[in-house]
């Protein structure tokens, strides 16, 4: 007895969920995350951005009150909940600065497509306030975002078609950096250090040859936690390498430095590169 002829379809290699999540695939997936914010910035045309970094930490006032709020009424210690209205100023000088700044690309911007688009890495804190601030100024904003265990998602501040969720820290660093003409850096932990850091670093070695002005926001902080003086002193850094930042507490003064920066020297040549 002959067998019956059967013919089957088996799923395509791109559709099996099972082999786009072993370590066969990630080439795929690591490509995916390049070419996914390719494809839309190039679809929204979103040309080169403006990066915001600082601690998620930081909320507004109404969100610290309401915590302090909630304690007092359960009898808890409100000690570290009190700090964080000292560093309400920075949460508020984002949403101003993001705001003035969506304004003034708005301006700028032709049919050619977005200029210095407000970008974040789409969490809480000083990234909800500059998406929330460009949002509020009626421009659209980006949220390279990344999946963590101790974060509920994107901040709803980000344009949804903007929105990202990146698996692998080093493809979203390169997103971060690649479209950025200018870079503002808030009081913030690790990871706004580790991104202040290899940014200086890019730049000191000339693998990031296009101008990146950056903005270091809150001396008070700053001073505390940063002793760059000292590095010239022990000679580990040059005395121009100080150069490289712009220290100021002044949301009018960032705002004058950034856009003179922009207008100067990355206005001429849109879009991203290194």
């Amino acid at each position: 007895m002959s067998k019956s002829k059967v013919f089957t379809t088996p799923s395509k290699a791109y559709r099996d969920d099972r082999f786009i999540r072993s370590p066969q695939a990630r080439p795929v997936r690591i490509l995916a995350e390049y070419l996914d914010p390719q494809n839309r910035f190039e679809e929204h045309g979103v040309q080169d951005t403006i990066l915001f970094f600082g601690s998620a930490r930081i909320s507004d006032r109404d969100d610290v009150e309401a915590e302090i709020a909630a304690l007092r009424a359960a009898g808890d210690d409100e000690t570290q909940a009190q700090k964080k209205l000292g560093l309400v100023k920075y949460y508020d000088a984002t949403r101003e600065l993001a705001g003035r700044l969506t304004r003034w690309s708005d301006e700028i911007s032709d049919e050619g497509g977005r200029r210095f688009v407000i970008c974040t890495g789409a969490g809480p804190g000083i990234m909800e306030a500059a998406n929330r601030g460009a949002a509020e100024a009626g421009g659209e904003t980006v949220g390279l975002g990344i999946s963590l265990p101790f974060e509920a998602g994107n901040n709803p501040w980000v344009t949804e078609h903007l929105s990202f969720e990146f698996h692998y820290f080093f493809t979203r660093k390169f997103w971060f950096l690649y479209p950025a003409k200018a870079l503002v850096i808030m009081p913030g932990g690790f990871g706004t250090l580790d991104e202040l850091f290899e940014t200086l670093t890019l730049v000191q070695t000339q693998k990031m040859t296009k101008r990146l002005p950056v903005v270091l926001f809150g001396t008070e902080y700053w001073d505390k936690i940063l002793n760059l003086d000292a590095m010239v002193e022990f000679g580990t850094i040059s005395p121009g390498d100080l150069d490289l930042l712009y220290r100021t507490d002044s949301i009018d003064e960032a705002f004058a430095y950034i856009t003179k920066e922009l207008a100067e020297h990355a206005l001429p040549e849109p879009g991203g590169r290194m």
